[in-house]
């Protein structure tokens, strides 16, 4: 399911966006607040998930400009919709128990929130998961994830420091 890349132009491209020590802080942010063990921030389109920037305490095997098939996974979902997805605990879940995609990855908590550039365009998502249940849907951690998410689309949008 992961091609070992960065396999072409587009996916050098997202490295290099990625590339940038205010997101590998914001990647470690992510896991300080969340309690998480994988964070990234994905280019996602309409044919491909891309890792743009990883940080793996879990040893879950991806790295920068790795890919996941887009069907697999949900960030797809979330190029579709705009709406974040927040999962504490996939088992026992009325919808997320029955989707594919927490078992093939093999986590237990996901939070994954879409990354709008200043255009108003869909860039990928800044998303977290675990093997172990996480509160995530409590509204000050969810509002904190939407600001890191705003600070990410403002660094691949241009502004800030890298």
């Amino acid at each position: 399911m992961i091609t070992r890349g960065p396999t072409d132009e587009i996916a050098r491209g997202a490295v290099v966006q990625g590339d940038r020590a205010a997101i590998r802080a914001i990647l470690d942010e992510v896991c300080r607040i969340t309690g998480m063990g994988f964070a990234a921030v994905a280019r996602v389109t309409d044919t491909r998930w891309i890792a743009c920037q990883v940080l793996d305490r879990i040893e879950f095997g991806l790295d920068a400009g790795d890919e996941l098939e887009l069907s697999t996974t949900i960030c797809d979902e979330i190029r579709q919709s705009h709406q974040a997805v927040i999962i504490d605990e996939v088992t026992g879940h009325p919808e997320w128990s029955r989707h594919p995609t927490p078992t093939m990855y093999g986590f237990e908590s996901y939070i994954s929130l879409p990354i709008i550039l200043d255009d108003g365009s869909f860039f990928g998502t800044l998303c977290a998961i675990d093997p172990r249940p996480r509160q995530l849907s409590a509204p000050t951690l969810v509002e904190r994830m939407q600001e890191l998410a705003r600070q990410v689309a403002v660094l691949l949008s241009g502004g800030g420091a890298g």
